[in-house]
């Protein structure tokens, strides 16, 4: 079975998308192809020339894909957005009648492009695939990768590099920013469609509650929550935490400076771009609640006729915010070290031993898997004094094993790594590259404690991601 398509969001008013042909591809090849995800989504995996062809970018005459209208705050500052590289195919509906964006990246320019060629580097495609699929096998709500095929054409950034186009999926790219865009550039009655259709798509059962803006927005600032104490949990760093990059749906998405951190440290931050930690790693929440915030200005209208009712409805449900992190925070580090009791005394034992693991510079990952499995023992019987005093404590707990296992990966996508797999994949040593891919989609299984290991200490240092446009 080829894709079922049932493009619905084009019923959205014309100010929400610009159609749009893709550049087409040169000389199309297939570098990664995802059989298990097709299967999936119930489409026939087999490498024909149609799919290499419609995933390419060489798209048949009957489909004309779109591009998404959508505004942000991007480091704290507004302006009109849109999809610049990215192209929807459409939405398919699978054979469980579940719904699914079909989108390409890298595919040429669009109407919102801003000067920029709407191409992707092979390197970046890559990357995105890797990482995405990496989340997926940490458990972690988030864009899935379908693809990625070299398209032949040639990509001019600092140099020239391989183009490519990734092909994902999500639930839907319905953003923070989209509602901005609703907002601050549309009617109202362009709100309320984007509103319907979202309840529609993403949330039927509110469709019928009587208060259905509040209930969308506190449900996705559940699901938002969750996802975010998630990548706290594996030491993960979105690195572009604008309104655009928020999704309604909850899933992470846009991959490109994101990385994870090795040593212990809140302030950590890898994108070249955040050059004053607005989105370090334990500024996530924080950066949360901002952008909740702003969706919720954008929501204002439906809220309530009169603003001034509105505004003070708005600060009631944002002030929820902070209670929902704090006991899914506090659930979520409880379980890393395997105390099941709501207490203070347990969560005293979680606080301090970040504090330590930060005075101490200890890896993130490498911490957890030893508290576990008791891997690495040379290296951590060694702790200094006040650490060894912390474990004598915790290990006087009730201390249930099942939920760490649960709880801490024994490997992510460390950077070193990361950059050794695309290196090896650049050079067309697929093998070792789909080893890696494997190893990182069973994280949880300690016969992968050794594959990838801390880097040095002096690594991180000098480690920056870039946007891969």
């Amino acid at each position: 079975m080829s894709f079922h398509w049932d493009n619905r969001y084009l019923t959205l008013p014309e100010a929400f998308f610009k159609k749009h042909s893709p550049e087409p591809s040169f000389n199309p090849r297939v570098v990664l192809w995802n059989d298990a995800l097709m299967k999936a989504l119930g489409v026939n995996s087999v490498i024909t020339q149609e799919f290499l062809e419609l995933l390419s970018g060489n798209v048949p005459e009957n489909l004309l894909p779109y591009a998404q209208a959508y505004a942000g705050h991007q480091f704290g500052h507004f302006t009109m957005l849109g999809d610049g590289r990215a192209l929807h195919l459409g939405e398919h509906i699978t054979p469980q009648g579940q719904r699914f964006d079909v989108q390409l990246k890298g595919a040429g320019r669009t109407a919102y492009s801003r000067g920029g060629d709407g191409r992707a580097t092979f390197r970046s495609m890559l990357r995105e695939y890797l990482i995405s699929e990496a989340m997926h096998g940490l458990g972690i709500d988030t864009s899935r990768s379908l693809c990625v095929i070299k398209t032949g054409n040639e990509v001019l950034r600092e140099r020239v590099h391989a183009g490519a186009v990734l092909a994902r999926v999500m639930q839907s790219h319905i953003r923070v920013g989209t509602f901005e865009y609703a907002r601050y550039f549309c009617e109202t009655s362009d709100l309320e469609a984007l509103f319907h259709y979202t309840l529609k798509r993403l949330y039927p059962s509110i469709s019928s509650s009587s208060s259905p803006v509040e209930d969308l927005f506190m449900e996705v600032m559940r699901r938002q929550i969750n996802t975010v104490c998630h990548w706290m949990r594996v030491g993960f760093i979105h690195g572009v935490m604008n309104t655009d990059n928020t999704s309604i749906s909850g899933e992470t998405f846009d991959y490109g400076p994101c990385a994870f951190m090795n040593a212990y440290n809140p302030k950590t931050v890898f994108s070249s771009i955040d050059r004053h930690g607005r989105y370090a790693f334990g500024n996530q929440p924080s950066i949360l609640h901002w952008n909740l915030t702003r969706w919720l200005e954008s929501l204002l209208p439906l809220l309530h006729s009169n603003e001034e009712m509105a505004i003070m409805r708005a600060k009631q449900m944002l002030s929820e915010f902070g209670p929902m992190w704090e006991e899914e925070f506090g659930t979520m580090m409880r379980a890393k070290i395997g105390l099941a009791e709501n207490n203070p005394e347990a969560d005293l034992c979680w606080q301090e031993l970040l504090q330590l693991m930060e005075m101490h510079a200890l890896d993130y990952t490498d911490t957890f898997t030893f508290l576990t499995y008791g891997f690495d023992m040379e290296r951590f019987t060694g702790l200094q004094s006040n650490l060894q005093e912390w474990l004598k404590q915790w290990r006087g707990m009730t201390v249930h094993q099942s939920l760490m296992k649960e709880s801490n990966p024994v490997m992510v996508p460390r950077n070193h790594w990361v950059e050794e797999l695309l290196d090896v994949m650049e050079k067309g040593q697929d093998v070792g590259f789909n080893q890696g891919l494997e190893a990182l989609s069973n994280p949880y299984n300690p016969d992968n404690l050794s594959v990838n290991q801390a880097p040095s200490a002096d690594y991180d240092s000098g480690y920056s991601t870039f946007c891969g446009t």
